[in-house]
């Protein structure tokens, strides 16, 4: 009964399997984002755009700081998921339990650096002063969370790794139902602010955390955890790191960029910088429906290199592709196109959503080619190359980004210019990509006769 949630990815038809994992994926992206926009609407429709502005100017900052730390849990699902392809019980048993014990190790971590570095970044960042504090203490409460939260995003990527993508779902739609009615209590019952959307937050993800374990130590396949087994083998976590750390770094540096970014749309000041929240909030709704078929493309093929079914690997590339595409073109030009009452379900005011407007026509639109780019890297990724895929993405995404702040932007000071580095950077390194999978397929992945 309990193996019924597990999928086998390596025999059969594809499009019906892959759309079964990526869809409830999908929802339990969205949910975790809702998390965020529960927050971002309560405190923006009942504490004010200061409030709005001090919770949307954090975002770029907590990618920065925990992506690392996230990066392994690829590692974790491309490791489990190769192994599971193998039939290989005592592999993914070590994995396991290494996972989990990093993940509570990383979460503690997290919580000093937050707290200790909060400030001072978002000092860095040129938070304007009416916001800081606000935002600080937003961060602060936030990080309280971080070793639940790691323990759940480490838990749903063992998940995820054996085909279940439906109990991470009915996790955070529990965890999330908790979060939307604590933020209205602790704000506008209790008038604690930004301190009661950050609590509301951290209480919701203990719930799915302690969700997510259960699963695991009741389950009776070959990812059960027991709690009393828990060590770190060296071996696993030598290869979770090769796998994992160049995926962290890259969203780390990605946030980088992210960070310089949001540092620009502060100096255009807080009523830019709530448009601009609300709107980034919409257009994560998009990416996180784009992101499901990027972890889809990493579980698909890791699970069928395992199992050494080589010719498998294009069919889902190019599966995943033109699901992608056709999600980002549909989401995103639908989002731009119902952009004013959407904003306006954040605030109220004219000017926010005129600034929100101005990002979602640049962004929205051209969403699909960030959608082919997560694509590109979660099948490398699960040919078990790491290390390419973030040099090209620091290069061709991050760099860019970065220079293009220091010299077009710098020229000409409009946040249309700032924004329209995005799909630039999409369209130069989606296109190395697709170079650098033709030739690791070609040396490493040559087609087997034997598969089918």
């Amino acid at each position: 009964m309990r193996k019924s949630y597990e999928m086998d990815m390596c025999n059969g038809p594809l499009l019906g399997k892959i759309l079964i994992f990526a869809v409830p994926l999908m929802l339990s992206g969205i949910l975790q984002l809702l998390f965020n926009a529960a927050d971002i609407i309560v405190v923006g429709r009942f504490s004010g755009s200061h409030a709005l502005a001090a919770v949307g100017s954090t975002s770029a900052l907590i990618n920065l700081l925990v992506n690392v730390f996230i990066g392994l849990s690829v590692g974790t699902n491309v490791l489990i998921a190769q192994y599971y392809g193998a039939k290989d019980r005592k592999n993914i048993s070590e994995t396991v339990h290494t996972s989990v014990l990093i993940s509570l190790i990383s979460g503690c971590l997290l919580v000093f650096v937050g707290v200790a570095l909060a400030k001072p970044i978002l000092k860095l960042m040129g938070t304007p002063d009416d916001v800081l504090d606000h935002a600080v203490l937003y961060i602060r409460i936030y990080f309280l969370g971080m070793p639940v939260t790691m323990l759940y995003n480490f838990g749903a990527a063992i998940l995820r790794a054996i085909g279940d993508t439906k109990r991470p779902l009915y996790f955070l739609s529990i965890a999330g139902v908790v979060n939307v009615v604590l933020n209205l209590i602790f704000v506008i019952a209790f008038d604690m602010g930004v301190a009661g959307v950050a609590l509301a937050t951290v209480i919701s993800q203990v719930i799915s955390a302690a969700l997510v374990v259960r699963c695991l130590v009741c389950m009776d396949g070959m990812c059960r955890l027991n709690l009393k087994k828990l060590h770190i083998h060296r071996d696993k976590l030598m290869r979770m790191v090769q796998i994992g750390l160049p995926a962290g770094m890259q969203g780390a540096i990605f946030s980088l960029s992210n960070v310089l970014i949001q540092s620009s749309v502060n100096s255009f000041g807080s009523v830019a910088m709530a448009g601009n929240t609300a709107a980034a909030n919409i257009e994560g709704f998009v990416y996180n429906s784009m992101n499901a078929v990027h972890q889809t493309a990493l579980s698909f093929t890791s699970q069928n290199v395992g199992a050494k079914k080589y010719k498998r690997i294009g069919k889902i590339l190019m599966q995943c592709l033109l699901i992608v595409s056709a999600i980002g073109l549909t989401m995103g030009i639908g989002a731009y196109a119902l952009g004013e009452p959407l904003l306006h379900i954040y605030s109220s005011d004219p000017e926010v959503i005129q600034y929100g407007l101005g990002r979602m026509q640049v962004i929205c639109v051209t969403y699909f080619l960030c959608g082919i780019m997560d694509v590109m890297v979660g099948s490398l990724r699960g040919m078990g190359c790491s290390i390419m895929p973030m040099l090209v993405s620091l290069t061709g995404a991050c760099g860019f980004r970065i220079l293009w702040i220091f010299t077009v932007f710098a020229w000409k000071h409009s946040l249309f210019v700032l924004y329209i580095s995005y799909p630039i950077s999409w369209i130069i390194t989606a296109g190395v990509h697709m170079i650098c999978y033709a030739v690791v397929k070609k040396k490493y992945y040559p087609s087997s006769a034997g598969d089918k």
